[in-house]
């Protein structure tokens, strides 16, 4: 069991990816990044006989199959909320810090906090509509304005809010804020 968890948020092009893999690079064998996205890209490739690899990155690819997989994942998880969490957890590797780095609903963040109670921190990452679209967002209806990217617009209880804003806080700074959350271990 781990003895932190990091659930990590924000829209997409926001910077989650690229900040959770400089934290790994960071912390090395020390953690393991978990992706909430995982078990449902996997389903998707296989029943769609699809490229994993390409759903997995940051790709177009994996924008064409976007709203299916969140369409499907979405009728999962109103069976059972924490399917997706239960899936990625299962074969974690025994490290003290898990990264999950993809947390998109309430209900993710419940279900860790009912599984792993005060071992879980939560973490918001922001950045400007100019940013992202600097970074390749583009709007899509259906995706951008359903719940997978607007379900946690309204939660405040983030224990780390990170303005991923180009120009706003240097990467050190960053990563820096995230690793006070780990001072106990």
């Amino acid at each position: 069991m781990p003895q932190i968890i990091l659930l990590f948020s924000g829209k997409r092009k926001s910077g989650k990816d690229f900040l959770t893999t400089h934290l790994q690079k960071l912390l090395t064998d020390r953690c393991e990044v978990l992706k909430i996205s995982q078990p449902i890209k996997s389903h998707w490739a296989k029943e769609k006989n699809l490229n994993l690899n390409e759903l997995l990155g940051d790709s177009e690819y994996k924008e064409q199959y976007r709203l299916d997989m969140i369409n499907w994942s979405d009728e999962m998880r109103t069976q059972d909320y924490g399917y997706f969490c239960r899936i990625a957890c299962q074969d974690a590797a025994e490290k003290p810090i898990w990264i999950v780095s993809d947390i998109r609903r309430k209900t993710d963040i419940h279900w860790f906090k009912e599984k792993y109670g005060d071992l879980t921190r939560t973490i918001r990452i922001v950045a400007d509509e100019a940013t992202r679209i600097k970074r390749g967002f583009q709007f899509k209806s259906g995706v951008d304005d359903g719940i997978s990217e607007c379900g946690l617009d309204d939660y405040t209880e983030w224990d780390l809010v990170i303005d991923n804003t180009d120009g706003k806080q240097k990467l050190e700074e960053q990563l820096s804020s995230i690793l006070a959350l780990l001072s106990r271990l």
